[in-house]
């Protein structure tokens, strides 16, 4: 029971993630903790208390967290198409200084 659980989290949190979704898991993370971040400085100076920019700073960064962190599948939309390897270097026509590399 515990190695299928253990086998769902894995198969949960090791998916993968193209390029594009790497742009936009930084766009996310940058725009939500700069908009935080104002907004938690503004608060705070209004209302004088540096608890509340603490605060509001710590659920932006919690709420970043969760958007950015876990590979959902939005973030990986345009996956590569990677080329399958060879089985050696031998015969692959690498030719330096006009001499064929085995």
């Amino acid at each position: 029971m515990a190695d299928q659980l253990l086998q769902q989290a894995q198969d949960l949190f090791e998916r993968q993630i193209d390029f594009e979704g790497q742009k936009l898991t930084e766009l996310f993370s940058t725009i939500i903790l700069a908009v935080t971040g104002i907004l938690a400085f503004i608060l705070g100076f209004s209302q004088g208390n540096i608890w509340t920019t603490l605060w509001i700073g710590l659920g932006g960064t919690a709420l970043t967290f969760l958007l950015v962190v876990p590979p959902y599948p939005i973030y990986n939309e345009n996956p590569e198409n990677w080329l399958r390897g060879n089985s050696g270097i031998s015969g692959s026509g690498i030719e330096v200084d006009g001499k064929k590399i085995n």
